[in-house]
């Protein structure tokens, strides 16, 4: 009869020291703590120096547009002693920014609108009815955002032509339309899918036609995803540079705001006059720093809106 050795735990025992964890209550656990400190310092230093990197520009063009121009040459990062509105009105007068603004607004009040209808139409569509050939619609919009508009310059130039569309604001209202209808059309076409189908459905059961839906309850609905999109194409088509230059520069009463301060940033730095420059440059910025921090809290909504379902 063999003897029952002590030494060795069995039954439960054994299991317990098993499960034993490997870090006692004796290890100290401020680690993590030190390491959750120190990604907040960084994370903070980096958004900070992000910032400076952002604004500074910004900043500086402000400042300088509200100073002379032999003081901007002699001192470039100076702050302005006497504040000179002169230079917005020899930019505004003078260099002709003010048709040249008028005439973006003018484009983008056409644009604008036009491709956020036809865009929401198109994605509410492809998002609420399944229909042959919907996914192939859905990806021929999303690979509408891969395709260099460099590459269509040309036969758009002979279209347009064609049609007596160039050198018009007409011409380059439907050419904006169509360069931000698929990048519209795919964001709100993921920002209709997260809309509850039961209100449709509802409306649906009650009479409601197709087109009463869409602009009386579906549309108010997608309101931030609308705002997110508008503000996105708004700064597209308000700093357009490359198509109004292709397709309306032998009409110069026709320019656009980007077309003028190209011509302003070459005649004022011969002249001298840099104020003047920095002071077309703020014109053309404040519009797009006075949507943004109007729409700013809808854009943050409409971002996020899509990524919880």
């Amino acid at each position: 009869m063999s003897a029952i050795r002590t030494d060795q735990p069995t039954g439960d025992a054994g299991a317990d020291l098993d499960e034993r964890p490997t870090h006692g209550p004796d290890r100290p656990a401020g680690g993590g703590a030190k390491d959750g400190a120190a990604l907040n310092v960084f994370s903070g230093a980096f958004l900070v120096l992000w910032s400076v990197m952002a604004a500074g520009p910004l900043l500086w063009v402000m400042v300088n547009s509200l100073r002379e121009s032999g003081k901007i040459q002699g001192q470039p990062f100076g702050w302005p002693t006497d504040l000179s509105f002169e230079n917005f009105a020899n930019a505004w007068s003078d260099a002709n920014i003010g048709q040249y603004a008028l005439n973006s607004v003018i484009v983008l009040a056409g644009s604008l609108p036009g491709t956020m209808l036809l865009g929401s139409m198109a994605a509410y569509v492809i998002a609420r009815f399944g229909f042959f050939g919907s996914r192939a619609v859905y990806l021929l919009f999303a690979g509408g955002m891969m395709f260099p508009i460099i590459l269509a310059v040309v036969p758009l130039f002979f279209v347009m032509d064609t049609m007596g569309l160039l050198d018009t604001k007409l011409g380059l209202v439907l050419v904006y339309i169509a360069y931000s209808l698929p990048f519209t059309t795919f964001f709100m076409t993921a920002f209709f899918r997260t809309l509850p189908g039961s209100v449709a459905e509802a409306a649906t059961i009650d009479g409601a036609s197709h087109s009463r839906t869409f602009f009386q309850i579906m549309l108010p609905m997608a309101r931030p995803g609308l705002i997110s999109i508008g503000i996105f194409n708004f700064l597209g088509q308000w700093n357009q540079f490359f198509l109004p230059l292709a397709l309306n520069s032998e009409s110069r009463d026709e320019a656009l705001l980007t077309q003028g301060l190209a011509e302003l940033s070459v005649s004022q730095g011969y002249e001298g006059d840099w104020g003047a420059l920095f002071a077309g440059l703020t014109i053309a910025m404040l519009p797009i720093l006075v949507v943004y921090m109007v729409f700013q809290r809808q854009v943050q909504e409409g971002l996020t809106a899509g990524a919880v379902k």
